[in-house]
């Protein structure tokens, strides 16, 4: 009944945002804001989010405070980290709030939140008393439930609106941290922003902390990190420029947070990925394996590029499918940026829902202008479209699972199911490496 009513209400209906808005009232009743003697850290954009929360958590433990973070891929209380089992960046009011009581009774003095447009359209932070706003970049996405870009852009400002809006502690900033390389910057660094200190990073020269000097190799990436007052290098592990661009914001974070320049260059240095995040699996097969939460034109087209320019690489073959129930628009977009830049497409389901499977391929399949079986295969079922990849896989080439990530089930017309892209990718090669293919 419930997924019924979830149909035939639109999206964007006072329904909807009057159930939503009443469900935050009663968890917040229950809770009685647990943060109030925390620093919040709020990262929002369209990529990046997870990784740059994640590096800021990091480099705050390795500065010695106390942390509790809340992405999609993680959870981190203190001394204990889980994963992230609910399939949503920010859940219900009631998941956000009992987490953050749990923070609070384990003494957390910092709460890093990934913090999507949903949360933040639907009441699910309503309340929260954000300290530092970050925008990591803003591409294509949700327009399901935006409908235009500027409906999305007003949705992610509200986090910096919100700055003061929700109270101040004594002796705690209010910071914006801002991508200035994006297109939408200005938005988010405009006279209605009001903040204590405003940082931007980016490639630009005016941006405030800034990388140069950025040599990719194999297994790392070294830059350097200009600031107004200090310039120190970087190396990471975390290949592809999105991920200096990811490493730039959690580093303007953490200087405004007053971490030494030691601790970030430490922390940055030893970090190797995120789960699902440009994630390698190991093979024997001489390529290279990587799973990625890719979901959009902007994040294929980032990472595509980023592997294409491995040394060696001969060829790219992409496994990715599109979401169901989700803005149908970028889905042509997603399948003309792959048709670009692999050698070989395979076409597959990611998460279904409600919508047909089919239907969701033919929408992806219009911005592929290459004919089915001239290197672009149509499998819809998952793990055949993974054993396909690996068994056309040859030394040289690098295969992009993309979409699925870190994920732990997969949710199709017929219901969910236990999944991960690793394992299936693992036990696929254990098969072909004992040439017993089931």
């Amino acid at each position: 009944m419930l997924n019924f009513l979830r149909k035939l209400i639109p999206l964007d209906s006072p329904i909807r945002l009057t159930y939503h808005y009443i469900r935050w009232v009663i968890a917040y009743m229950i809770s009685w804001n647990p943060a109030k003697n925390m620093i919040v850290i709020g990262v929002t954009g369209t990529k990046g989010k997870t990784t740059t929360s994640n590096l800021i958590a990091r480099g705050l433990i390795a500065s010695g405070k106390r942390v509790a973070l809340f992405s999609t891929v993680n959870m981190i209380i203190g001394d204990i980290e889980e994963e992230n089992t609910l399939k949503m960046t920010t859940p219900s009011p009631f998941e956000v709030w009992n987490f953050i009581s749990r923070a609070r009774d384990a003494k957390c003095e910092y709460l890093v939140m990934e913090t999507s447009s949903h949360a933040l359209y639907y009441h699910r932070v309503h309340g929260l008393r954000y300290d530092v706003a970050v925008l990591t970049n803003i591409s294509q996405d949700h327009l399901d439930l935006h409908k235009t870009m500027d409906n999305y852009v007003d949705t992610k400002l509200l986090l910096f609106k919100n700055l003061y809006k929700y109270g101040i502690r004594k002796d705690v900033r209010k910071v914006g941290v801002v991508n200035v390389d994006d297109a939408y910057a200005s938005r988010f660094l405009s006279k209605e922003i009001v903040v204590d200190a405003m940082h931007t990073f980016g490639f630009s020269q005016n941006a405030s902390i800034r990388a140069e000097n950025v040599k990719a190799g194999d297994l790392w990436v070294t830059f350097d990190i200009r600031m107004p007052s200090n310039k120190f290098h970087i190396k990471s592990k975390m290949q592809g420029e999105f991920n200096v661009m990811n490493i730039l914001a959690a580093t303007a974070v953490l200087v405004s947070q007053k971490v030494d320049v030691e601790t970030i260059v430490g922390t940055m240095s030893t970090i190797g990925g995120i789960p699902g995040r440009l994630e390698e699996i190991a093979n024997r097969r001489w390529a290279k394996i990587f799973v990625d939460y890719a979901h959009t034109e902007e994040s294929l087209k980032s990472v595509l590029e980023t592997l294409k320019k491995i040394e060696g690489v001969k060829r790219v073959i992409t496994l990715f499918g599109a979401t169901g129930d989700r803005d149908k628009t970028k889905r042509p977009k997603m399948g003309r940026i792959v048709d670009i830049l692999s050698d070989i497409v395979i076409l597959t389901d990611d998460d279904t829902y409600t919508e047909d499977s089919l239907s969701i391929i033919r929408d992806v399949s219009g911005g592929i202008k290459r004919h089915e079986w001239e290197n672009f295969w149509i499998i819809p079922e998952r793990e055949d479209a993974i054993r396909t990849a690996l068994l056309i896989l040859q030394k040289g080439d690098v295969l992009l699972c993309a979409g699925k990530w870190a994920e732990t089930v997969q949710v199709l017309q017929s219901g969910s199911r236990p999944w991960s892209d690793r394992k299936v990718i693992e036990r696929i090669l254990a098969d072909i490496e004992s040439q017993v293919i089931r």
